[in-house]
């Protein structure tokens, strides 16, 4: 009997990952940037409080990194 296999995790990674990048380009971070605060480990809510605020996403990446 064949039984369900989770999948690995570096699946579940790249679907958090993806889901990150969708919820920064949204607030309105530029590609380049989405890319390294996606894989990295910011909060996405100070992320995208800080653009809302005012802050220009190159000094947001900045704090953040």
């Amino acid at each position: 009997m064949n039984s369900p296999t989770a999948p690995p995790p570096h699946d579940e990674r790249t679907k958090v990952e993806s889901w990150r990048m969708h919820v920064l380009l949204e607030a309105g971070f530029p590609t380049h940037l989405v890319e390294r605060l996606a894989a990295s480990d910011v909060d996405l809510h100070e992320a995208v409080e800080l653009l809302r605020s005012g802050c220009r996403p190159e000094t947001a990446a900045e704090i953040l990194l």
